[in-house]
C-alpha cells in the first residue's frame, strides 16, 4: 500500500510488459547492427538479458522481418549456434542535406550501407522551387538505389536553423531567405510524409562525427562547421546536447565588433548573427574584393593565400583570429555551464573539428 501511495504521489507508474518487450527488442537490434552476426548466447552475454528473454525478443523481430538467420557457427566445441543478422531490405533511410549552394543526399538500407548518393547545385530562386529541387534529387537517389520513394521508412532532412514546435517552422535559418516560413515544412511533409525528421545540419554532422569520425574516441567533443554559414554541434557524454530551446550550437549569434567583413549592415546581422555575418565565406569574399582581389569564392581566397598573396594572407589570418577568439570565449562559457552537468564528461580531452563547404584551408584540430 505504501508503494502504491508513493507512486501515486510522484505520478510514476510501473513499466508495462509491452514497453519492456519493445525496449529489449530495440536493444538487441542495436547490438546486431553494431556487431554483425550474433548468436543468442552472444546477445545474452552482451545485453545482460536472460537467454529466454533474448529468445523471445529475437523471435518477435524475426517475425517482423527485421532480422534473419544467417547460418551457424561451426568449429567450436558444443552445439553449433544459429547466427542472426539484420535484413538490409527491411527498411531504408533517406538522408537529405540542404545548403545555400548545394543539395546532397543518400539512401541507406537498415544495416547502414549506402545504396546510392548524389548532389546537385541549388539554383532555385524561390522556396517552392527549392523544395521541388529537393524532391527531384530524392527521386533520383531512390531510382539509383532501385527503390521507390514510398519504400523509404524514414526521411531525415539536415537544414540550417532550428525547428520551433510552437511555430511549427524552422527558425534561425540565416541566409536562406524564406526558409523560415511555415509553408516550407508543410510542403516538405506533403512530399516526404508526416514522419519527416528535420535536424540542424551541423548537429547532424556532429552525430556523424560521433559514429564515424574522431568522435568515436571521445565521449565529449565540439564539431564546428565554417562554410556558407557558421555553426556548432556539441556532444556531451556521447549524447547530442541541444540546449533548453534547441539553440545550443548557434554560435553565429556570438557578439563581435570587428573582422575582415565587419562592414555589414544591421539587417544581415539580425538575419545571420554577428559572427556569421563577419566571419563566413561571404564575408571573406567581401573583404577580398575590398582589398583588390578578384575572387568569386572563399576557396579562391584561401588558394591565393596558400600561393603567397599578401592580401589574401592578411584576410585569412584576420578571419582565423576572429573565429578563434569567439570560439575561445564562447566555448569557454559553454563548457563551464554545460559540462558542470556531467560528473565525468572528460571535456578537457575533447577535440574540436573545423569543417565547411567553403573553408577548405581550415584544418581539423584535435
Amino acid at each position: 500500500m505504501t508503494d502504491m501511495k508513493a507512486q501515486a504521489g510522484t505520478g510514476m507508474q510501473p513499466a508495462r510488459p509491452q514497453l519492456i518487450r519493445a525496449m529489449n527488442e530495440q536493444l538487441l537490434l542495436n547490438q546486431i547492427r553494431q556487431l554483425g552476426l550474433c548468436s543468442r548466447a552472444d546477445l545474452a552475454r552482451l545485453s545482460g538479458l536472460s537467454k529466454p528473454t533474448v529468445s523471445l525478443a529475437l523471435a518477435s523481430v524475426e517475425r517482423s522481418g527485421l532480422v534473419r538467420t544467417a547460418g551457424q557457427r561451426t568449429g567450436v566445441p558444443g552445439r553449433s549456434a544459429v547466427l542472426y543478422e539484420i535484413r538490409p531490405e527491411a527498411g531504408y533511410v533517406l538522408g537529405l542535406d540542404i545548403g545555400h549552394e548545394y543539395l546532397r543526399g543518400a539512401v541507406t538500407d537498415l544495416t547502414g550501407e549506402i545504396r546510392a548518393k548524389a548532389e546537385s547545385a541549388c539554383t532555385a530562386a524561390s522556396v517552392r522551387r527549392r523544395v521541388s529541387e529537393l524532391i527531384r534529387l530524392a527521386d533520383g537517389i531512390c531510382a539509383a538505389a532501385g527503390i521507390a520513394r514510398d519504400d523509404v521508412t524514414q526521411t531525415v532532412l539536415g537544414s540550417p536553423g532550428v525547428y520551433d514546435p510552437k511555430l511549427d517552422a524552422i527558425t534561425l535559418t540565416g541566409g536562406m531567405a524564406g526558409w523560415d516560413k511555415p509553408e516550407v515544412l508543410a510542403g516538405l511533409r506533403r512530399a516526404f510524409g508526416e514522419k519527416l525528421a528535420v535536424e540542424n545540419d551541423t548537429d547532424a554532422a556532429a552525430l556523424a562525427e560521433r559514429e564515424h569520425g574522431h568522435g568515436r574516441e571521445f565521449p565529449s567533443f565540439v564539431f564546428v562547421s565554417i562554410g556558407s554559414g557558421i555553426g556548432m554541434g556539441l556532444v556531451l557524454g556521447g549524447q547530442l546536447h541541444r540546449g533548453a530551446h534547441g539553440v545550443a550550437g548557434e554560435i553565429a549569434y556570438l557578439p563581435i565588433t570587428d573582422g575582415p567583413g565587419g562592414d555589414v549592415g544591421d539587417d544581415e546581422v539580425r538575419r545571420r548573427g554577428t559572427l556569421e555575418a563577419v566571419g563566413s565565406a561571404a564575408a571573406i569574399v567581401r573583404a577580398a574584393r575590398r582589398a583588390g582581389l578578384r575572387t568569386q569564392s572563399a576557396r579562391q581566397v584561401f588558394a591565393a593565400a596558400a600561393a603567397g598573396d599578401d592580401r589574401a594572407v592578411a584576410i585569412v589570418l584576420g578571419t582565423s583570429a576572429v573565429v578563434d577568439g569567439c570560439l575561445a570565449s564562447g566555448a569557454d562559457l559553454a563548457w563551464r555551464r554545460l559540462t558542470a552537468q556531467l560528473a565525468q564528461s572528460q571535456a578537457d580531452q575533447a577535440p574540436v573539428a573545423l569543417d565547411g563547404d567553403q573553408a577548405g584551408a581550415l584544418p581539423a584540430v584535435t
